[in-house]
């Protein structure tokens, strides 16, 4: 069934083209007048509800310096690296890491992110915005976080939510060392459902995302 296998391949494209778009730090809007790609038709691909082309995904591949056995998921493994912090797979050349974690098309997409210690105090972060909605958890470090017209500082343990039509950007707010954090996008506006809940007294997630969050 070698067709199906092609149209499944193309199909989970949009999630890999999507979090290569993102280590780049381009927007739709960028890469729309770069390769003649509309915006919205970037948008589509990227969250499955389109096929891409052949010709799209060369032009992609060419303007994301991204080989296509990576965009097609079959490119082979890395091998372990030594050490329990070693840099995760699909680095790109400023040291930053996204690994995704979901391969499937549709629903909510996972993503774990690791930025380098800055060497420098970074500026404000660029922020972009798109359709989708967002679940962020820090696992290590600080997290500078710019959404909005907010700035939140974010440590371990940390979790924020947001529309993420709403501007937003991320950076390294510690020189001491790496920041690692999980991401979870639904691009039609999913978002995770909290099923149990919390102790009496003990308050809910975003309050500890709250109190946590300092203002920078």
């Amino acid at each position: 069934m070698a067709g199906d296998s092609v149209s499944r391949t193309l199909a989970e494209m949009g999630p890999r083209l999507r979090a290569v778009r993102e280590r780049r730090g381009v927007t739709l809007a960028d890469v729309g007048r770069a390769t003649g790609i509309s915006p919205s038709t970037l948008s589509r691909i990227e969250t499955g509800r389109r096929k891409p082309t052949l010709e799209v995904v060369l032009l992609l591949a060419e303007e994301y310096g991204a080989a296509l056995d990576e965009l097609a998921g079959t490119a082979p493994a890395p091998a372990p690296a030594a050490g329990p912090r070693s840099t995760p797979p699909h680095g790109s050349g400023d040291g930053k890491a996204v690994v995704p974690l979901t391969r499937y098309v549709g629903g909510l997409h996972a993503h774990k992110h690791v930025l380098p210690a800055a060497a420098e105090p970074p500026g404000r972060p660029r922020q972009v915005s798109h359709e989708g909605f967002e679940w962020l958890c820090v696992l290590y470090g600080r997290l500078w976080l710019a959404l909005g017209g907010q700035d939140l500082v974010l440590t371990a343990g940390d979790v924020v939510e947001f529309d993420t039509r709403t501007p937003h950007g991320v950076a390294n707010a510690g020189s001491d060392g790496p920041v690692e954090y999980l991401v979870m996008f639904g691009p039609q506006g999913e978002r995770p459902r909290l099923r149990t809940p919390p102790a009496t007294g003990r308050g809910t997630g975003g309050g500890r995302a709250a109190e946590g969050a300092q203002q920078s």
